[in-house]
Formats: C-alpha cells, sequence, structure tokens
C-alpha cells in the first residue's frame, strides 16, 4: 500500500480517517485542523496528488520521489521538507541497517514518506495519538516524533557498534588479516552511521533559528532541545568510533608488520643453517671427489699417509667450517 495511513485531527484528536487522498483533502476543508498524511515509496502519481493539493515546490516533490538522499532541512516558503536516515543494528548479521524517511511540514499538514521498513511511522503516529495535547501543538509536532524516534533508534547501534570494537580490540593480537577486513567493514559502518547523524546537529540549529518566525509553540521548542542534546551525544560517540578504528587499523598493521618480519626472520635462520651444514659436508665431499678422480700421475696415490691425510683434511675442514659458523651464529 502507498497510502498507509492517512487522518485529520483536531485539536489533538482524529477527528476523520478518509479513505483516500482526495477524500482527506475535502474532510480538511469541511473541518479544518490538521491532516497527517503516511505515504510508503509513493509514485508520482501520489506525490503530484499531495503536491497539488498542498502547493508543494517541484523541486521538494523530486526530492520526495527519489531515495538516497542526505540528511537536510530546506523550507520552501511556509513548508518545511526534511530528510532523515533511520538505523537498525541487525545483531545476527553484526551489521547496521539503514532507512530513510522524508517529512514535508506546512501550516495544516504534515506528510511522512518511507522509503524503508525503518523507522515505524505507525507507533510515532499511536504514540501521538496517545498524547492530543502534543498533537495538538500543529504539524511540527509530528516532525518532533519522528526525529525523536530516529534518535532514540540510535541508541541501540551505538551499543552495538560499541561492542563490535570491543570485539577487534580483543582480536587484534590474536587475529591478522581477519582483524583488518572486519576493521575496515565496520570503518564504513561508522562512517555511513556519521553521515546520517552529523547533519542532525546543523538540522536542530535551522529549526532553533526559525522557531520565532514559524510560531513553534514553546513547549515544543523545548522537546526539540532535549533531542538536540542526545543528537551531540550521539554524534560524539560516532566520531569517537571512527578514531579508534583508525587506531585499531594502525595497531594491527604494525602488528601484521612484526608478524611478518618475525616470519621473515625466522626463515632466514632456517636458510642460515641450511647452507651452513649444506658447506660443511661439501668439504669432506670435495676433498673424497679430489682422490676419487684415479688419475695416474696423482701424487698423494702413492704416498704411505695419504689415506689418513685425506681423512684428516675432510673432518678439520668439517669441524673448521662448523666453528666458523657457530662463531657467527649460523648455527
Amino acid at each position: 500500500m502507498v497510502v498507509v495511513d492517512n487522518a485529520v485531527y483536531l485539536r489533538g484528536n482524529r477527528v476523520a480517517s478518509p479513505p483516500s487522498l482526495d477524500a482527506t483533502y475535502e474532510v480538511l476543508h469541511e473541518k479544518g485542523g490538521m491532516a497527517w498524511i503516511g505515504l510508503y515509496r509513493p509514485d508520482k502519481e501520489e506525490i503530484q496528488s499531495v503536491g497539488a493539493e498542498f502547493d508543494l515546490h517541484d523541486l521538494m516533490i523530486e526530492d520526495t520521489l527519489s531515495g538516497h538522499q542526505r540528511p537536510k532541512i530546506e523550507r520552501y516558503g511556509d513548508t518545511l521538507f526534511a530528510v532523515f536516515k533511520a538505523a537498525r543494528y541487525v545483531d545476527a548479521d553484526e551489521r547496521v541497517e539503514f532507512g530513510e524517511v522524508h517529512v514535508v511540514v506546512g501550516s495544516d499538514f504534515a506528510i511522512t514518506i518511507r522509503h524503508a521498513e525503518t523507522p515505524d511511522i505507525a507507533a510515532i503516529r499511536r504514540r501521538l495519538e496517545g498524547d492530543p495535547e502534543l498533537l495538538g501543538m500543529g504539524p511540527e509536532s509530528v516532525l518532533y516524533a519522528v526525529i525523536d524516534e530516529i534518535v532514540d533508534g540510535y541508541a541501540p547501534v551505538i551499543a552495538g557498534l560499541e561492542n563490535d570494537i570491543d570485539e577487534i580490540q580483543d582480536a587484534l593480537f590474536t587475529e591478522g588479516q581477519e582483524s583488518s577486513q572486519r576493521i575496515y567493514a565496520l570503518s564504513r559502518e561508522v562512517i555511513e552511521f556519521q553521515r546520517a547523524t552529523q547533519p542532525l546537529v546543523g538540522i536542530f540549529e535551522a529549526l532553533g533559528e526559525g522557531a520565532d518566525k514559524y510560531g513553534v509553540p514553546v513547549e515544543l521548542r523545548r522537546y526539540l532541545r532535549d533531542v538536540h542534546d542526545h543528537v551531540l551525544r550521539v554524534v560524539e560517540r560516532a566520531d569517537a568510533f571512527r578514531a579508534l578504528l583508525q587506531n585499531a587499523l594502525m595497531v594491527n598493521t604494525a602488528l601484521v608488520g612484526q608478524r611478518q618480519n618475525e616470519a621473515s626472520f625466522a626463515q632466514s635462520e632456517q636458510v642460515k643453517r641450511i647452507s651452513s651444514w649444506a658447506a660443511i659436508f661439501f668439504a669432506p665431499s670435495l676433498v673424497a671427489s679430489i682422490y676419487g678422480m684415479n688419475f695416474e700421475y696423482m701424487p698423494e696415490l702413492g704416498w704411505e699417509w695419504g689415506y689418513p691425510f685425506s681423512l684428516l683434511l675432510m673432518f678439520g675442514g668439517a669441524v673448521a667450517l662448523y666453528i666458523i659458523f657457530k662463531k657467527n651464529k649460523w648455527l
């Protein structure tokens, strides 16, 4: 369903639940109050319908049709257009899943447009309908409730990312290449989380600056300031996570390099040992091969001490080489 829920509210109470957008427009004109239209991945026809009814700017209509917008807030006359990124931590996959919601607020209407499964706009509507005093503050109360729900949803994400970072830090000294891959993957998620949260600081500043001009109720301003404080803490934690991951990556790179150097050193030591023993065995082989040529005119062949001398030469050469290699710590 494109139109998930739409209703007309008077003094914070639902007075009508029209079956279609056209019926909603008629009820709003007859009874006044505020219309809240909830859309899920609407097509061009639905967006153009609400755009024509509430005189939305063409650029706003174009933005609402396309997902993957950055978080932002824009004003077109008395109409406010905002984009927010919701986040959800998926325990099974140890990853962060992002959703997108657009909110359009005018003098007598609020339009919420979801492009993903999160946030749960139905839960936000039930919460506001349970507090007619808050909902009676006007369309800005819908904007506040959406922001509040999204920011509250960041808390489990912060906890999940913190747990993942703790696991990475514990595994730094036991894992090699796997740690690098996990750090890179988690860094990408933290960066995406920062892209969702950091623009909220500027959004709240813009809302605060326009509060007097657009007549935002004082009590609603207090609620928004409270959410603003939560946003600042979330942004600070995300910045800290990114710094921790950068440090972890540096430490992991150093440890991987150290392990590679240790492996190269051990391999070099093995080569030294093999070369040393090869040289030691080569000395007797050289002497034996010379006297094994059986040429007729070799002077040592007729010498009485030739055989003991050759054995002594082979043994002495091997011992001399062993002592040299041992002294140079090749053995």
